[in-house]
This record gives C-alpha cells, sequence and structure tokens, in this order.
C-alpha cells in the first residue's frame, strides 16, 4: 500500500507542476492575442491552475498519509520547509492568478497584465521547484 501511496504523491507532483510549464508559450501568445483567442487561452490558463489545485489536493493528503506510515516525523528538516513554502504558495496561488486574468478586457494594458502573469508562474515554479527538491533531496539543516 505504501508504494501505491509513493506513485500517487509522485504522480500528483508531476500533475502540480507539469502544466505551468505549458502555460509558458501560451502566457507569451497572450500578448498579441485578442478577441475570442484571448478568451480562450484565459480559459485554459484558468483551466490548467484548476487542474493543478486539485492535483495539489492529493499531493498533500499521499504526502500526509506516506508520513504517517512512513519512517519520517512530522519535525524532519525537510518536511518543515515543504510544508513552509507550502503554506505560502497557497496564499500566492489565491492571489497570483485569477485576479490579472479578470483584469483582462478591461482599462490594464494588455501587455502589463501579460508582464504580471509571466512573473507569477515564473515565482510559482520556483516555489513548486523548491518543494521538490525538498522531497526528493531531503536536505538536513538541522
Amino acid at each position: 500500500m505504501y508504494t501505491i501511496m509513493l506513485y500517487a504523491h509522485i504522480l500528483s507532483a508531476v500533475l502540480s507542476i507539469g502544466p505551468f510549464f505549458v502555460l509558458l508559450p501560451l502566457v507569451k501568445r497572450m500578448e498579441t492575442a485578442a478577441g475570442d483567442v484571448l478568451v480562450s487561452h484565459i480559459t485554459t490558463f484558468k483551466s490548467a491552475t484548476r487542474l493543478v489545485k486539485h492535483a495539489g489536493h492529493v499531493l498533500v493528503a499521499t504526502g500526509i498519509l506516506l508520513i504517517w506510515q512512513g519512517p519520517w516525523e512530522w519535525g524532519t528538516p525537510w518536511i518543515v520547509c515543504t510544508l513552509a513554502v507550502m503554506a505560502a504558495s497557497v496564499f500566492f496561488l489565491a492571489r497570483a492568478f485569477t485576479p490579472i486574468l479578470r483584469q483582462f478586457g478591461g482599462e490594464v494594458s494588455q501587455l502589463l497584465l501579460v508582464k504580471k502573469l509571466s512573473r507569477s508562474l515564473w515565482i510559482y515554479i520556483l516555489l513548486l521547484l523548491l518543494m521538490l527538491w525538498f522531497m526528493v533531496g531531503k536536505p538536513v539543516f538541522w
């Protein structure tokens, strides 16, 4: 059973990170998109973030089960650091994309919104990769 949970955890990590790399070229295309094309790009972006959100739920649930059934304790440095970054990323994700996506088609410059979206995307990718490093590398800080 532990192996199945580990597999589900790894798969959900891939689904939590992977879609954001697909969004990078999409955001670039949003600079010049207009009308229905822009709307479809925004819809795609929202769908990808929804997938990431649900994969993150599976990631957290399987992570809890793995710690509960595995050899690690909650005070293990890499687990504490992962939880700290995860808590920060949850707040970041809640404010990073949806408010920006809602502004498209309004008074704010489309290029400015795309720049903000791109910056938020890269910040979130770095947060996810940091958590991935904690889980894979299992560094000992104390």
